[in-house]
């Protein structure tokens, strides 16, 4: 079954199956717009973070994940809460006994499943959670016995609605099908095997480190690690793909590596002492695709433009939020970023800092991404904006009505003052084209002027580009008002008036909204940086391409990322009888399995070795329980 089927046995199931949001969609722009509003207000009024300080919190176990443990498996999925066919396509992957990736490689599932941030879409909510992100979920995994520990770090999304329903869903120890949440704050530190840790790093917003949560790691992290310990560090944003742009995105990120994981403060001096520890992975999503950096060592040739080769010894920068939201561009990805930055206002920064070069392998290939972009803008695609936004369309020729309206009230002044309609309907073809060049010289004339340069090029990007968007709608409109103009001069005068308005009026509205569609598609598809330009990705909603990180500590201490991919999301379903307690449920089931496979071939980083250059004997503290 299909899931328009899926959704009338929404009962059975105990969750509606929900279609992708339709980010372009005038419904959706309107509510998301009032909840990022409110989410602002939050961020600076009432951080919920703060309000964590009262909860209790320490160290977090996976049940497998012991630190005696010869090795571990572990998951990471982000961006996951949109349409379920996607959403549920990833946690059946996720849920799987195995996987088997390549023709000789086979991964068992994790025993620590982490999900990296906007587990829900468009905005956060008790019932968006159970339809978009815990339905699904439990689906995929009704049980398990040896009981995977879930820990969720929140994304923007997440905090729409101030955390509220994040909390309740993932910090108050309820499962999740077969797996376990444990934490009771929005971040988080788990102990590993072999010398490894896992911290969630909750950013809220981009926003500073709060003092509980600065306190949290200072507490329960900072004092354990020794030299040799390696560190994953998972945030829910990659800032430092936007430090190219802006200087102090990666500040934050600097500033936890450098106080919390390399330096403590002394017991007794309270000087920063160095801990020996290193991040030897920062692994994130936000972004809706996969892309890896990797660090440049002090051999590799300077300024080379080939790949880096793999070498154990680098430490990696990887974005993967595949797990179930749009599928986004990788082709505007910068290809070296120096972190920090030289121009970045933090006071205390590594100089020279690392050098990170960009993988050659991201999903999607950059080829790829570019022909996906065009996508939106191309009427004959199936990912035309207009098609997978419903309503685009209908709003674009309101505008244009209203706009062909008001022109049509200064071309009858213009005419000599006449009623406007009966201006438009007693002009003929030269009035038609006097309209044409008299708007073509004013709209070019500016250009010729060198004003134009200056109306585009003045201000903030963000105004720039409504400025160009403002000023083709208003060149639409023109052409609208002239089409009006020919088919209204065309009736025969023996019709009455409201025939000739109401035909008017059809003629604006269906060609402004082809057209006015039309010329925002094109405007956003050149549009090459900022939110616009993300558009050009999530207003086609493509939701047939996802993938998760699949990690392996191997009994040497080695760390082994697999990047994997599924290029196909299942589209048919099944649903199979769930017995339980008190009553047995129903839960969708895939009829076809999706193929996975690895995007590159799997990444293996080396545990940090302390001074001596001597990896450390594994060794557990007695209370860490």
């Amino acid at each position: 079954m299909d899931l328009r089927e899926l959704r009338e046995r929404a009962a059975e199931l105990l969750f509606t199956p929900q279609e992708p949001v339709r980010w372009l969609a005038p419904t959706e722009l309107a509510r998301t717009a009032v909840k990022v509003g409110l989410a602002a207000v939050f961020a600076d009024y009432a951080d919920k973070r703060e309000v964590q300080g009262a909860l209790p919190a320490g160290l977090l176990h996976a049940p497998l994940t012991r630190p005696d443990a010869e090795e571990v498996w572990i998951d990471f999925a982000a961006d996951l809460g949109d349409g379920f066919e996607a959403t549920s396509s990833v946690a059946n992957a996720l849920a799987a006994a195995r996987l088997t990736v390549a023709e000789d490689v086979s991964c068992p599932r994790g025993s620590l499943l982490v999900l990296g941030g906007d587990q829900v879409y468009p905005v956060a909510s008790t019932t968006a959670y159970e339809d978009r992100m815990k339905g699904p979920y439990r689906a995929a995994l009704p049980s398990a016995p040896d009981h995977p520990l879930m820990v969720v770090l929140p994304g923007n999304h997440d905090w729409y609605d101030g955390l509220t329903a994040f909390l309740r869903m993932f910090a108050q120890g309820r499962r999740i099908g077969g797996w376990e949440t444990r934490q009771t704050r929005s971040y988080f530190a788990v102990r590993l095997p072999h010398r490894w840790w896992l911290v969630g790093l909750d950013s809220q917003l981009g926003s500073y480190v709060d003092d509980p949560q600065r306190r949290y790691f200072e507490t329960v992290l900072s004092p354990r690690l020794l030299p040799g310990d390696s560190v994953i560090l998972c945030s829910a944003a990659p800032t430092w793909v936007r430090s190219d742009e802006e200087r102090d995105a990666f500040n934050t990120l600097h500033w936890f590596d450098r106080t919390i994981i390399r330096t403590r403060p002394h017991p007794e001096t309270g000087k920063p002492v160095e801990t020996g520890a290193s991040i030897r992975l920062w692994l994130t999503g936000d972004k809706h695709h996969y892309a890896r950096y990797a660090e440049r060592l002090p051999e590799d040739p300077p300024g080379s433009a080939e790949a880096l080769p793999p070498d154990p010894r680098r430490r990696q920068l990887v974005t993967c939020g595949l797990g179930g939201a749009f599928l986004a561009a990788t082709h505007r990805l910068p290809r070296t970023l120096p972190l920090p930055p030289s121009t970045s206002r933090m006071r205390d920064r590594d100089d020279p800092p690392p050098v990170f070069e960009l993988a050659p392998h991201t999903y999607p290939d950059a080829q790829r991404s570019r022909s996906l972009s065009g996508a939106i803008a191309n009427p004959l695609s199936p990912h035309w904006l207009p098609r997978r936004n419903p309503g685009f369309a209908v709003l674009a020729g309101v505008v244009q009505l209203l706009l062909a309206l008001v022109l049509s009230g200064v071309f009858a002044l213009a005419k000599g003052g006449h009623h406007p309609l009966d201006t438009v309907r007693n002009s003929g073809i030269d009035d038609v084209l006097g309209l044409l060049g008299t708007s073509a010289v004013l709209f070019v004339l500016p250009f010729v002027m060198g004003g134009g340069r200056r109306l585009v090029s003045a201000g903030r990007p963000r105004r720039r580009s409504a400025l160009v968007a403002a000023f083709l709608q208003l060149a639409v409109g023109v052409g609208v008002l002239a089409a009006v103009i020919a088919v209204a001069s065309a009736l025969p005068q023996s019709w009455h008036g409201i025939w000739a308005l109401l035909i008017a009026l059809a003629v604006a509205a269906v060609t402004g909204a082809f057209f006015g569609s039309l010329v925002f598609a094109l405007w956003v598809r050149w549009t090459d940086h900022g939110l616009v330009a993300e558009w050009q990705m999530s207003g086609q909603s493509i939701d047939d391409s996802t993938g998760f990180v699949r990690m392996h500590i191997a009994p040497d201490g080695s760390l082994t990322l697999y990047p994997l991919a599924l290029d196909v999301t299942c589209r048919e379903w099944d649903i199979k009888e769930v017995p339980d307690e008190p009553t047995s449920w129903h839960r969708p089931t895939p009829m076809t399995t999706p193929t996975v496979r690895l995007i590159e071939e799997p990444v293996v980083i080396a545990r940090h070795r302390d001074p001596g250059g001597a990896p450390r004997d594994d060794r557990a503290d007695a209370d860490d329980g």
